[in-house]
């Protein structure tokens, strides 16, 4: 009876916590959509979830690039890897990047994204801390994905939001 409940626990366990992250992400990668989607997805939440890094690496090429542009219009760019050394060093804050408009290019099997976004502490209340990605991605073998993205936030130096919003 014992070695029925192991084993019974054992495969259970392993259908759960064993899934891998072509099957649990699988939706995520299907759409340019679905894979922006889930960039915002991956980036929000609660204090209290873990941050999602599995499903971040899934979501992005193996060698993508991380650009943000400064107040002063200074870039500065890393690995993907290199975004989550300081998010697993301090303790997790309530963090909710939503976006509110995007525009998107494709030609083939590449792709352009254009996102503006708000970052917010709780996810229903607006804030004034704004900014726009560009995000570039490919399809390859039956999936989309993000090769890089650059952020620049606006700033009193920067309107780069509002113009974005404004071009319709």
């Amino acid at each position: 009876m014992k070695y029925i409940l192991f084993v019974t626990l054992f495969m259970s366990y392993s259908l759960v916590f064993g899934q891998k992250a072509e099957d649990k992400y699988a939706k995520d990668i299907q759409s340019i959509d679905a894979i922006i989607n889930a960039y915002y997805d991956v980036v929000s939440g609660s204090s209290q979830e873990p941050w999602q890094f599995e499903r971040d690496r899934y979501i992005h090429s193996p060698n993508a690039v991380i650009t943000r542009i400064d107040e002063n219009g200074q870039a500065e760019s890393h690995a993907l890897e290199a975004e989550y050394i300081p998010l697993a060093l301090a303790p997790k804050e309530d963090f909710y990047e939503k976006e509110l408009k995007r525009k998107v290019s494709q030609f083939g099997n590449m792709a352009q994204v254009w996102s503006a976004f708000e970052i917010r502490t709780e996810p229903e209340k607006e804030s004034t801390l704004r900014g726009l990605n560009s995000i570039q991605l490919h399809y390859e073998n039956g999936r989309w994905w993000i090769d890089s993205w650059t952020c620049e936030m606006e700033t009193e130096n920067s309107a780069v939001f509002t113009e974005f919003m404004a071009d319709q």
